[in-house]
């Protein structure tokens, strides 16, 4: 059973920084591509940033020269960087493979950017 447990959200003021961790289980996580997803109040869930088997990136345009996401293999554990923070980077954030499957959405962390 696929177990995917974020953790590292909080409050921050503008421009601050939180680093996000997901822990996964139950999968093989050396050749699992991974994303990170956000939702915020009333819009629909979207890819932040995602990280392939070998390491190469991508980035939604929005949190592009901000965010970084990494991976370390021997904890089977992905990260998301966040610098600059915006009010609108608030959102609960999740993690699961890229692309995502369905049935693996965890309780993700909350991010809350404000003043």
């Amino acid at each position: 059973q696929v177990h995917l447990v974020e953790s590292g959200g909080g409050l921050v003021q503008p421009g601050g920084s939180l680093r996000l961790s997901c822990a996964a289980s139950g999968v093989t996580f050396r050749i699992a591509a991974m994303g990170w997803y956000r939702q915020a109040p009333g819009k629909q869930r979207e890819l932040v940033a995602d990280i392939s088997a070998r390491g190469g990136t991508n980035y939604a345009d929005s949190v592009k020269g901000r965010f970084t996401i990494s991976r370390d293999n021997a904890k089977s554990t992905v990260y998301l960087q966040m610098n600059s923070l915006k009010p609108e980077d608030t959102a609960v954030y999740y993690c699961n493979m890229a692309p995502a499957i369905a049935t693996y959405w965890g309780q993700g962390t909350q991010v809350t950017v404000s003043s």
